[in-house]
């Protein structure tokens, strides 16, 4: 198979990627629709889904990828896997989250991943950073009552700001006093595989949209 060379860092603010996909018909993307749903946004080459399905058979996981190529891929390896709870759809996030996940059946996203996103060293570029305040406002919104975000980083100051953003919205109540020792999914990232062997920390946190929020925001 020839090697695909595809671009580290894409910028999500540039006209190209402004056009979001059309919202997919989840009947046929997943042979059980209504099962519970795990969202990994940034995923990648999509190896950690890959994986994650296998051995979760009873949940469905999308994952969400900006780089087409990696995407192009990830479904080829999940037909060859023969997989049937797992998609992956290129797209730009930060334009296209909202309608995806007003298209879901209710209650069905109970997971979100976001894990090693682009750091955007520069403070200039920062904006392109994938956990802006809009994407957690949706998260806060379409996540079901006790579902979860898991966020992990090697860049200390990103994994801050992510959970600085988190916590600013009161949908969301961090697990925990400090960083998580050991990743609580039974499957690691290709990035957490190398972090770790290099002897590099990794940055990690959940935090749970408690059910008496669904009560509050009708209230």
């Amino acid at each position: 198979m020839p090697v695909v060379r595809v671009r580290q860092h894409v910028n999500p603010l540039s006209q190209k990627y402004q056009h979001p996909p059309q919202v997919p018909d989840w009947r046929i993307l997943y042979a059980q629709p209504q099962q519970p749903l795990h969202l990994d946004i940034g995923c990648a080459k999509g190896q950690f889904l890959l994986a994650l399905a296998a051995e979760q058979p009873n949940w469905n996981f999308l994952g969400l990828e900006i780089r087409e190529p990696l995407v192009q891929q990830a479904n080829q390896d999940r037909d060859r896997a023969e997989l049937f709870n797992l998609h992956y759809i290129f797209c730009n996030v930060n334009n296209f989250l909202r309608p995806l996940l007003q298209s879901l059946p209710p209650n069905t996203l109970q997971r979100v991943s976001i894990q090693f996103p682009d750091p955007w060293f520069k403070k200039r570029h920062q904006k392109r950073r994938v956990v802006q305040p809009e994407v957690v406002d949706c998260l806060a919104e379409f996540l079901a009552p006790q579902g979860v975000v898991f966020l992990q980083s090697d860049i200390e100051s990103v994994a801050i700001e992510m959970c600085d953003r988190f916590a600013a919205v009161p949908q969301f109540e961090r697990q925990g006093l400090g960083w998580l020792p050991e990743n609580p999914l039974p499957v690691p990232t290709e990035r957490e595989r190398s972090t770790l062997a290099k002897g590099d920390p990794v940055y990690r946190a959940i935090f749970r949209k408690p059910s008496s929020t669904l009560v509050e925001s009708h209230t």
